[in-house]
């Protein structure tokens, strides 16, 4: 990777024996600066704005082997890879998804997958204009000498896999971690958190991949909305502090946050007006506008809910391009509809691409709500969720 050297306007000392240089402490701390992104920067930029276009947004399929297999036992599927690969096969060969979809992650096993036509995946999404992403963390794990909290690896050979994974098409990343309100969180998981993602940040946008990063913010909890935006002002305040640290290029990133919500056992549900008003807050006060896009989880919410809270934040410009990156909230009825059966695939992709369609307009401001079912509305929230 490039280095950029700092010149110093004086020397600092005479030369040490061997011709070698003295130098000050000052002069020690500024000599090397690490190039942000390297080579890379232009080509992260550049995916970054893509994925970052006007009414579209990403679509994660990146559940783990174990989660595909929670999604397909629900209609009764057994979870084999034949199985996994022809529900994401259903997914990604969705004519017109690229006119709302900018971005697709996917699990490693889906990112060397090929349709049954022997038709790479990721040749799907390009022929779309639809980037290819990729999970690249490694899941999450207790943390020692916290409250009951986790911590998420995958850092240990990040750097290789991250370079296999641009080879194979990948050009952008996306590792999750949580923090969780009932449990503090103590500020040594906000800090492991924080750290762990700018970590992973500084070496994906080294192998050329634009990272995603994701402090998920659980829903769990009975607390109000004021707590969760205390919460969320701490948490994406320690990770840019981080990713600063770290020489993280934010022109080259996205960022996944929750929405500022109360907790879901909270006694009183807040109006879209009211989640998109504190999440605004939270963002100006913490988010650069020098990233380009923020790309909203659902986290548990329904499919109307979230769509409608993402419409809520649109209706006034905003300094980045606030749209989304739902897993849940756009297969949920797309599941329901296909049933693992073949002579559904046609209702299960008008099903994806209805719900992409919602989010398009959405992101643009102009979503009504209007004919949407009483599926759609269902609350996908479960306590302690495990991906």
């Amino acid at each position: 990777m490039a280095m950029a050297t700092v010149k110093l306007s004086s020397p600092a000392a005479g030369l040490l024996a061997g011709g070698r240089t003295r130098r000050s402490a000052p002069a020690r701390r500024a000599t090397v600066i690490r190039a942000a992104a390297g080579s890379y920067s232009d080509e992260l930029v550049s995916t970054a704005k893509s994925v970052a276009s006007p009414g579209r947004g990403i679509l994660a399929i990146d559940e783990s082997n174990a989660t595909c297999g929670k999604r397909l036992s629900s209609i009764g599927l057994d979870n084999t890879e034949a199985n996994r690969q022809a529900y994401r096969q259903l997914l990604l060969t969705t004519a017109s998804l690229g006119e709302y979809i900018s971005g697709a992650i996917l699990f490693e096993e889906t990112l060397y997958q090929s349709t049954t036509d022997g038709k790479k995946f990721v040749d799907c999404l390009k022929d779309q204009n639809i980037m290819p992403g990729i999970k690249v963390d490694k899941g999450l794990v207790p943390l020692p000498g916290s409250n009951n909290e986790s911590w998420c690896q995958g850092l240990d050979g990040l750097a290789s896999r991250c370079a296999e994974y641009y080879k194979q098409g990948a050009r952008f990343a996306k590792w999750r971690t949580v923090v969780s309100i009932p449990c503090g969180p103590s500020a040594l998981a906000v800090k492991e958190a924080a750290w762990g993602l700018a970590r992973y940040a500084a070496i994906a946008q080294d192998n050329g991949l634009v990272p995603i990063v994701e402090p998920e913010i659980l829903l769990d909890g009975d607390h109000g909305i004021e707590t969760t935006l205390e919460v969320a002002e701490k948490v994406w305040s320690e990770v840019f502090f981080y990713l600063a640290q770290n020489n993280v290029l934010f022109e080259g990133i996205l960022l996944k946050p929750s929405m500022v919500t109360p907790g879901a056992e909270h006694k009183e549900k807040a109006s879209p007006e009211a989640i998109a008003k504190h999440t605004l807050t939270m963002l100006r006060r913490r988010v650069p506008p020098a990233v380009p896009g923020i790309m909203f989880l659902s986290g548990g919410q329904s499919e109307v809910e979230a769509t409608l809270n993402l419409n809520a934040m649109n209706q006034s410009p905003n300094p980045w391009h606030v749209s989304f990156s739902y897993a849940r909230a756009l297969q949920n009825s797309v599941l329901k509809t296909w049933q693992g059966r073949p002579e559904n695939v046609e209702a299960a992709q008008k099903a994806l691409l209805v719900r992409a369609k919602a989010n398009s307009l959405a992101q643009l401001g102009r979503y009504t709500g209007e004919g949407e079912s009483a599926e759609a509305k269902k609350g996908m929230f479960q306590k302690g969720y495990t991906y």
